[in-house]
């Protein structure tokens, strides 16, 4: 259900996330090597970068290589914190671009790659931008983020509480601010890859050695300073 990727670290195009590797999101649209559920990610497409401290976003719903101004646009936008996402829709779920990762809210974007019971997440929060499960999920970590809540503590307590209400859940999160990246592996693959920036990704982009798989039920944390991963009790 879904593939995403980000990166934090030196400025870089979207196309190196999408289109220059061998194993990109592109790829990985039609044929991901790792995806346990699905075998396609057609159902719309999101890519997010910085210019200054706002984000700027596009969303479609065509599949990702269906759309002849995604080449372009990938290869122009550059920003040192980049996030993107291909959609494979849960049974029910429209498909609408409001339904389409990343969601924002202000400086904040985010992704979720996986499935989980509406029920176990509209509680959380007081509405969504879509009936989509992720969308209620993103709305349910941004109104933590507005009151001033630690990011970190914000992803464990949205994703235990949504995991309590579904205990099937798959709550893969990629969260970022502009200038700090998060992401929680919850239920499905989650690698990671530190060369002069941390890249993140649902499964590795290339075969290049250095990939390393996050640990299920955990949260990774990254900044200019270092990266940590711990679990998520």
């Amino acid at each position: 259900m879904c593939r995403h990727a980000a990166w934090l670290g030196p400025e870089r195009s979207l196309a190196s996330l999408i289109s220059d590797p061998e194993h990109g999101l592109l790829r990985q649209s039609y044929a991901p090597r790792m995806q346990k559920y699905g075998t396609v990610n057609a159902d719309g497409f999101g890519f997010g970068w910085y210019d200054g401290p706002r984000p700027v976003r596009y969303r479609r719903t065509v599949p990702i290589w269906g759309d002849a101004n995604m080449p372009g646009l990938a290869a122009v936008a550059r920003s040192s914190c980049l996030i993107a996402a291909v959609r494979s829709a849960t049974a029910g779920m429209p498909i609408e671009e409001s339904a389409t990762a990343p969601f924002a809210d202000g400086p904040w974007l985010l992704s979720h790659n996986g499935r989980v019971r509406r029920e176990a997440v509209r509680p959380l929060a007081a509405d969504a931008e879509s009936a989509c499960d992720s969308a209620w999920l993103a709305a349910a970590v941004f109104a933590r983020l507005r009151d001033g809540l630690p990011l970190a503590g914000v992803l464990a307590e949205v994703v235990r509480a949504a995991a309590e209400g579904d205990g099937e859940a798959r709550l893969n999160l990629l969260v970022t601010g502009g200038s700090h990246l998060a992401a929680v592996a919850w239920g499905d693959t989650l690698f990671t890859h530190l060369e002069r920036g941390v890249l993140v990704a649902s499964e590795p982009l290339d075969d290049r050695p250095g990939w390393r798989a996050v640990p299920d039920r955990s949260l990774l944390l990254a900044s200019p300073d270092g990266v940590s991963v711990t679990p998520i009790d």
